[in-house]
């Protein structure tokens, strides 16, 4: 941690924002070579700091469209069938083989902590410049204190314990005092108190226009309803019901300033529709592309095009895809719609397989370049009543979790769960209420990054061992399921950041 945090917390940000489609606001200058004590003299330049947190988002290595290898890759729904590409450290993911020396994972690990540097760099420094609008500095802080708290749940999840960094430093004894692993409730008391801080602002319920992309208070209620209810399964049992009565109060809050009546109301497909990304009401955050730009554009679409089909992009591919696992096709309900939208099969020869077309945008403007206007959703409506779903499950309401299963059945098309739950077919698979809502969640948000971390708030770790080992093989190509251990349930912390102090960077069980 010693050479990253040094390195992201001493000069000035990025100020590239991707908050809007207008290329002038895309393209500010980067203040990176100006000292930070002369980096924060005006309200535009913490504004271009803040945007510079958002800016991180977009990476790969981050939370932005291309980074399935941290999360679907990892569970059961995406993986590959390729353990030579690049050294075949990507394929230690799916595989469950991950090493502590991966490359991507501490590329992914020190991407997380620069959003976080980014962010402390806004709140430590805000103080220091003048605001006519004290509005305006409330809202900056609420969006900082936001995306911090997005980058530790991240982070919490998937490592455990984790170093938690609220200051910037200006030397290594700085650094070296402050630079160990905290206790999984620590940073996630931070998590609950950066979000309720966050709430306490006048940002609006749900951003419009040129603030799409920006955080809202339904982005910040959804994500403190899904925190909570991590903590209530994963954390602290003693607290487990007045976590998920948080989670519930949180939830509702983020249901309640919906702008649509019932879910019904919005096709599945405007969810995903570019020409409909700054409009669909099932929207609460997403990470803004601009369509046919170099820079700034998606590229999700054409990623996942298989050879000889062209329903994704006009780009043309030689490869497979994005890769879509048998376990997870088996996994729909006949006549389910959502999967003859999220997936197609390929029959050209090298490919004979099904691949992900979920993210689609062929039109010209996206040309054969495949320059995409995906907006990458972070949040949406479907995912928060799910969770309402699982909360209202575990308070004991079945009646209540089944209705907010229902909505989401019912804007699909498929039977309403009592209908379902007396099918056999049905039945068998989803022996209760708490799996039955898993398929759901499974299913409807496929391939949009929630999967590995639905997992692991379902399942207990022995448990989750149990879940892989019963699943087929065949079902997942040449990754191999048997090699899923209790290790699995965190990944290794990055060798480079272990070697560092191994006593106060320990590294995790089984690694």
């Amino acid at each position: 941690m010693k050479k990253n945090i040094i390195t992201i917390s001493c000069v000035a940000l990025l100020s590239l924002p991707i908050v809007s489609c207008k290329k002038d606001f895309l393209e500010q200058t980067p203040p990176n070579s100006v000292a930070l004590n002369n980096a924060f003299r005006t309200p535009e330049d913490v504004l271009s700091a803040v945007n510079g947190i958002y800016q991180s988002l977009r990476s790969s290595n981050n939370i932005g469209e291309n980074s399935g290898l941290w999360t679907d890759e990892r569970s059961d729904d995406t993986g590959r069938n390729d353990n030579q590409s690049n050294a075949g450290e990507p394929f230690q993911f799916g595989d469950f083989s991950l090493l502590p020396s991966n490359t991507y994972l501490k590329s992914h690990w020190v991407s997380l902590y620069n959003t976080v540097s980014r962010a402390n760099v806004v709140l430590n420094n805000i103080d220091k410049v003048t605001f006519a609008d004290a509005n305006l500095k409330q809202q900056y802080i609420a969006e900082a204190k936001f995306l911090r708290a997005v980058m530790y749940f991240e982070l919490v999840r998937t490592w455990g314990d984790v170093p938690l960094v609220t200051a910037t430093f200006t030397n290594l004894d700085e650094l070296n005092a402050n630079t160990f692993r905290e206790k999984q409730e620590t940073v996630y008391a931070l998590i609950v108190a950066d979000l309720k801080d966050a709430l306490n602002s006048n940002l609006p319920n749900l951003q419009t226009g040129a603030g799409i992309g920006r955080a809202s208070k339904a982005a910040i209620n959804a994500t403190l309803g899904q925190v909570y209810l991590t903590m209530a399964t994963t954390q602290d049992q003693a607290n487990r019901t007045a976590n998920l009565t948080a989670a519930k109060d949180a939830l509702l809050a983020a249901y309640n300033v919906r702008t649509f009546g019932a879910l019904s109301s919005i096709p599945y497909t405007d969810v995903f529709d570019v020409a409909k990304k700054s409009t669909c009401p099932e929207l609460i955050w997403q990470i803004v592309n601009k369509q046919g730009d170099p820079s700034y554009s998606s590229s999700i679409a054409a990623n996942n095009q298989a050879k000889g089909e062209t329903i994704n992009s006009l780009k043309p591919s030689a490869g497979s895809g994005g890769n879509v696992t048998p376990d997870l096709i088996k996994d729909y309900e006949t006549g389910d719609p959502r999967m003859a939208f999220s997936v197609k099969y390929a029959n050209d020869p090298i490919v004979k397989d099904y691949f992900i077309t979920k993210f689609r945008d062929a039109s010209a403007a996206a040309s054969n370049l495949g320059y995409g206007g995906n907006d990458w959703i972070l949040i949406r409506y479907a995912d928060v009543i799910l969770n309402l779903a699982e909360v209202s499950n575990y308070l004991g309401d079945a009646a209540g979790a089944i209705q907010y299963l229902d909505m989401v059945r019912a804007r699909a098309g498929m039977p309403l769960y009592a209908v379902a739950s007396a099918n056999p077919a049905y039945s068998s698979k989803y022996t209760d209420l708490k799996l039955a809502i898993l398929h759901e969640r499974r299913v409807e948000l496929a391939f949009e990054h929630h999967r590995w971390f639905d997992l692991l708030r379902t399942f207990t770790t022995p448990e989750l061992v149990a879940y892989f080992k019963a699943k087929s093989q065949a079902d997942f190509g040449i990754p191999k399921l048997a090699n899923f251990t209790t290790k699995d349930r965190y990944f290794p912390i990055p060798f480079d950041e272990y070697k560092l102090d191994p006593v106060k960077m320990y590294q995790n069980d089984g690694y």
